[in-house]
Order: structure tokens, then sequence, then C-alpha cells
């Protein structure tokens, strides 16, 4: 019997779902967000003297977003456009080194 927390996974009992184009990019852009920080961590960690605090920052922000899309609710279509719009313009911020 699939029970939470016996460890097999309950994924096959899921409804099929379909992903608007919208929703998609959505979820990407905070992915893309949270790949920018990731860059930002492997190009601190490789200088001789890395900041230490620029690193903690990073990973804050991506623990931060990762609840954050935890939050997304795919069938808030207010909520997915804004999410696409902030997320996409936090990736190239964090790129830029404005965040």
């Amino acid at each position: 019997m699939t029970t939470p927390g016996n460890g097999i996974s309950i994924t096959h009992a899921l409804e099929p779902y379909d992903w608007s184009n919208e929703e998609t990019a959505a979820y990407e852009a905070v992915n893309g967000a949270v790949g920018a920080y990731s860059a930002r961590i492997s190009a601190e960690e490789a200088k001789p003297q890395p900041d230490q605090q620029i690193i903690q920052d990073a990973r804050a922000a991506q623990t931060r977003l990762a609840r954050e899309r935890e939050g997304l609710r795919s069938g808030d279509r207010e909520q997915i456009a804004a999410a696409r719009q902030h997320y996409a313009q936090l990736a190239r911020e964090v790129r830029g080194g404005a965040a």
C-alpha cells in the first residue's frame, strides 16, 4: 500500500495536467533566477578569496525562491503572469550584478 512516508512514490496516482505556455514560462522564470544565483555562487567560489557573505546571500535567495515557487498555483492566471514577469526580471538583475 502506498502511504506517505513509506518511501514509495505516489506519482502514479496523480491525474494528468496540461500546462499552458504561460504556466510553464512562470516556473521556468523562477528556475532561471535560481540558476542565476547558482552562477553567482560558482563565480564567487572560483575567486582566490571568495566573499562568503555573497555566497551565503545567494544561497539564502535560492531557498527563498524555492519556497516562492512552491507557492505558485497553476490555476491562478494573475499570479502566474506576475511571477513570470517578476522572476524573469530578477534573473536578469542577478546576472547583471544588480540583485
